[in-house]
């Protein structure tokens, strides 16, 4: 079964980081970063983090969402 990322490439999405890249970012990205992995827009990112729904683990600093690097890859790297 294919895990997230390989969905998220064969949507055909060209700016789909590895798994190596991403194991280079900061501790936390912002969304429009951590939407990438996932294969989903921006928008439905934002949407997503409003209803508590995102695929990995996000954090309201102020007014600013940040998802913490260290979920993505754990979402990724899950069966």
């Amino acid at each position: 079964m294919p895990d997230l990322l390989d969905q998220a490439r064969a949507a055909d999405a060209p700016d789909v980081p590895t798994l190596d890249e991403i194991k280079k970012w900061p501790a936390t990205v912002d969304i429009p970063q951590a939407c990438r992995p996932f294969g989903i827009s921006r928008s439905h990112g934002y949407e997503l983090a409003g209803r508590d729904a995102f695929p990995a683990r996000v954090l309201k600093v102020g007014g600013r969402y940040r998802v913490i690097t260290a979920s993505i890859i754990a979402a990724l790297e899950t069966p």
